[in-house]
């Protein structure tokens, strides 16, 4: 029998706050919202920002000046530490000078000889030239990023213990999505086998800041030696293993995909799979990246990769340039904008989303990944994403029916705000558009509110999609006021405000991804509504009238949980060294293995895998 992904829950934190309850769409969209949804939005993003008076225009101003895309605050953009090379020359003969003597190097450089010392120092003469680094600052070319909302700190939201900001994120955002569920997790749990949960998630890039592997290789130059966390910490998949045992205490699947920029579509894809051949019942997937710091913003930078200020200013003829605006997908643009982000979904079978009267906020229809084959340069553009969007099409089709597809859906594009993809990306969707006879196809394009989350991206992407589903507003691409010449039109619409469509109105969206390396997918999302009709003619109207009688307890206990955050943080879920189990105490047998802490056993003896080869 088949089974279909259902949405119950989402959750995390970017550019935009808090992801659960739709309230990071919602700020993207604010000003097309009614006064109580945006009242409400507002009072969320206090909570977020420290902030007291939601209400007063001033403060909601500073909220909207301190989220999404702008200038860097998490450091110093006109101070970025370095150090230079400098050869210095001794005057005369020699030239000596004192230094500690736990500072001086065990092997001495062929220049320096050792001449006096006392207790604490050495004299030091040094004879001809010498290589020496002097500590400094630079201005850094790029100083805009899709940040979290000002004032809110992730590391300090529970017990970080010098955590990379990556991890916390994905601390954060799962507790997020696991606590807006309106089912309380461990009764979740209890309906499923241990090994029927999983979780998918990784950090495209690692943990690249000082807590991570930027410390392990900063060490030594900053005289320093490094920790014993810092490279365990850094792996890419780390963020699924801190959800795993700080989080939800699973012993069931596990696993980080990474794909560059299409990563949380490849962990999608994985989970979807697993649930429709029954393996799984129970998936958490999402990631998390946090790639704002000096060193990866100059690495992207010196690629030719990032919206660089002179750059930014020249497209305006200004001089100086407009941070809020770095982000300008298909239009005259100069590169993409980085971000950070942390953003989870829980997705289960429909017989389970049934069974629980759980939240339906949408279904996973199917997630298509496609390589480029060769390739004149890595970073460059291919054929892959021809091949994606063709059989997400398809699919949707299949799914909805011809008319639907034409007149019911919307494309969230990768949307990356550089010459090249605006190019390639807009001819992949025109080209196939026109092919499945759409036309005006709704364009959205995210990544102008929230930058580039690089792993996160098409959650970020699938987020929004979910909001457009509940409120009907598709975000505008606001930080642009005109296409570039090379877009390619026929078929598209590219809307430069918000276009109300009507909740309800949309059937599906195609999330596109379009990564490094040729990275490409595109998965389909359906809307809540076709989610039902699909639900019903399935389990039937009896199934679903008690679904609709059970909703009612779920549908209130995630508004509780949602007017809670209106007025004060929740804590992350975070159980550091709590209901540890120990080998001793499982009980074993040939057929079963129980596990403190699960209602149910891992079952050990399963169908053949093989039963014509028997």
């Amino acid at each position: 029998m088949s089974r279909l992904p259902v949405i119950i829950a989402a959750g995390g934190i970017n550019p935009a706050g808090r992801v659960s309850a739709h309230r990071s769409y919602q700020r993207l969209v604010v000003d097309a919202l009614g006064a109580a949804t945006a009242a409400a939005m507002y009072r969320n993003l206090a909570t977020l920002m420290a902030l007291e008076r939601p209400e007063d225009p001033g403060q909601r101003a500073y909220m909207r000046d301190h989220t999404l895309v702008r200038r860097i605050e998490s450091f110093d953009v006109n101070a970025v530490p370095l150090q230079r090379a400098v050869r210095i020359r001794g005057s005369g003969d020699a030239s000596s000078f004192l230094v500690r003597k736990r500072d001086l190097p065990p092997v001495l450089p062929a220049t320096w000889e050792a001449i006096r010392e006392d207790a604490s120092h050495v004299e030091v003469r040094v004879a001809g030239d010498s290589d020496i680094l002097v500590p400094g600052t630079r201005d850094s070319r790029v100083s805009s990023a899709g940040q979290l909302p000002t004032g809110f700190d992730p590391g300090k939201q529970y017990a970080a213990r010098s955590h990379p900001r990556g991890l916390q994120l994905a601390v954060c955002g799962a507790s997020d999505a696991v606590q807006s569920l309106g089912v309380d997790w461990q009764s979740l749990r209890d309906r499923v086998r241990p090994d029927q949960i999983a979780v998918y998630s990784a950090s495209a890039m690692g943990q690249l800041d000082y807590d991570g592997a930027g410390g392990v290789l900063q060490a030594h130059l900053l005289g320093k030696r490094p920790t014993s966390k810092q490279i365990a910490l850094s792996l890419s998949e780390m963020p699924a293993d801190f959800i795993n045992a700080y989080v939800l205490g699973s012993v069931g699947g596990t696993a980080g995909i990474v794909g560059a920029c299409a990563t949380f579509l490849y962990n999608l894809q994985h989970g979807i799979e697993e649930i429709r051949c029954g393996r799984r019942r129970i998936v958490v997937v999402g990631n998390a990246e946090a790639p704002i710091t000096p060193e990866i913003i100059e690495a992207y930078r010196t690629m030719g990769a990032l919206a660089e200020d002179e750059a930014l200013a020249a497209l305006d003829g200004a001089t100086v340039a407009d941070h809020r605006r770095a982000c300008r997908p298909f239009s005259d643009n100069c590169g993409f904008t980085l971000a950070e982000a942390g953003v989870y979904f829980v997705i289960v079978d429909d017989e389970l989303a049934v069974e629980l009267g759980a939240n339906i906020l949408g279904a996973i229809g199917d997630v298509f990944v496609n390589a480029d084959g060769y390739k004149k340069s890595i970073p460059g553009p291919g054929i892959g994403n021809y091949l994606t969007m063709g059989k997400a099409l398809a699919l949707t089709e299949q799914l909805l029916g011809s008319a639907a597809l034409r007149q019911r859906t919307f494309v969230q594009a990768h949307g990356t705000s550089t010459p090249q993809n605006r190019v390639t990306e807009s001819h992949i969707l025109s080209t196939l558009a026109g092919t499945f006879g759409i036309e005006d196809w709704i364009v959205c394009a995210c990544k102008a509110y929230l930058g580039h989350t690089i792993a996160a991206a098409s959650a970020d992407q699938l987020a929004v999609s979910l909001g457009i589903f509940a409120h009907g507003i598709v975000p505008g691409i606001v930080t642009i006021d005109h296409l570039a010449d090379d877009v390619h039109r026929a078929h598209l619409r590219f809307p430069m405000q918000h276009v109300d469509v009507g909740a309800g109105s949309m059937d599906a969206a195609l999330i596109n991804s379009k990564g490094f390396g040729g990275n490409n997918a595109t998965a389909v999302a359906l809307a809540p509504h076709v989610t039902m009709a699909m639900l019903e003619r399935k389990h039937g109207a009896v199934a679903m009238a008690a679904w609709a009688r059970r909703n009612e307890a779920v549908q209130a206990a995630a508004a509780a949980t949602d007017a809670h955050l209106q007025r004060a943080l929740l804590p992350p879920i975070y159980q550091f060294g709590e209901g540890v189990v120990e080998g001793e105490q499982l009980e074993i047998s040939r057929h079963r293995i129980r596990v403190p802490g699960f209602a149910q056993a891992v079952e050990l003896v399963a169908e053949h895998p093989y039963p014509d080869m028997r």
